[in-house]
């Protein structure tokens, strides 16, 4: 079984390695003439192909509840910050996916190293970091958020900084809440069990359902950062272990 579990994800492997391409292409190409929602949609493209190529290929599917907690279609200048579990790399591939408004992630710098990939998020409004650099890494995050915010967009932030292996829990750092503070919008948590089916640093993909939970929003004018993010953590926390029990026995 495990190595038809193999076989599945290295066909799952081939089929992002063919499709990122053309369409980082396309992308960077348009990134002369254009910004904006049609680049963004573009690469968007290649992300939902290899969501429903995880789906197709190796048996991953999903299923989303408390999407009515952010804000609707037409509540284009509602800026939240979304604050996520983070156990693999499908999240970060999905979640864009499943929102019909454009996010904005904090990321490492490194990412734009990878050919193809990471070129055409280096054409994307989004906001890239360098971790040995903490203090400058803060006043760029707050600088841009503060941008993206103004105008509308959804910036997401992983608060444990890392993905984090089934079960488990990180040290949830405040920076998502200070950015919420600082722009005065409202955090949305998210909890997601991605671990099940695909976990961090494997290259296999099991087939199986992942659970996402969005939670309702929670405000932030007058609230204190470490407070803030303590609630944010205390309900990802309960609901992973109500959507993953199993992973969380011990």
């Amino acid at each position: 079984m495990k190595l038809f579990y193999a076989l599945r994800s290295a066909l799952f492997v081939i089929w992002m390695a063919v499709t990122v391409v053309p369409v980082a292409i396309v992308a960077m190409l348009m990134s002369i003439f254009m910004r904006g929602d049609p680049v963004y949609w573009t690469c968007m493209f290649f992300l939902r192909l290899s969501v429903y190529g995880a789906k197709y290929i190796c048996g991953v599917s999903w299923r989303v509840q408390g999407m009515e907690n952010l804000p609707t279609v037409d509540e284009k200048t509602s800026a939240v910050v979304l604050l996520s579990k983070h156990q693999s790399t499908w999240e970060t591939f999905a979640y864009p996916t499943l929102m019909s408004h454009p996010l904005a992630y904090v990321f490492k710098r490194e990412l734009l190293y990878i050919p193809f990939f990471g070129w055409a998020m280096a054409r994307l409004d989004m906001i890239h970091i360098d971790r040995s650099k903490r203090s400058q890494a803060w006043t760029k995050v707050a600088a841009q958020g503060k941008r993206l915010a103004a105008k509308g967009v959804w910036v997401i932030m992983f608060p444990e900084g890392t993905r984090i292996a089934r079960g488990k829990k990180g040290e949830y750092k405040t920076g998502g809440t200070r950015l919420a503070i600082e722009t005065g919008v409202p955090v949305v948590p998210i909890a997601s069990t991605s671990a099940r089916c695909w976990p961090r640093k494997s290259f296999l993909l099991r087939p199986g359902v992942i659970d996402v939970s969005i939670g309702k929003p929670i405000g932030s004018q007058g609230r204190e950062p470490g407070e803030l993010m303590r609630e944010v953590e205390a309900w990802i926390e309960a609901e992973m272990r109500r959507l993953d029990p199993e992973a969380y026995k011990a």
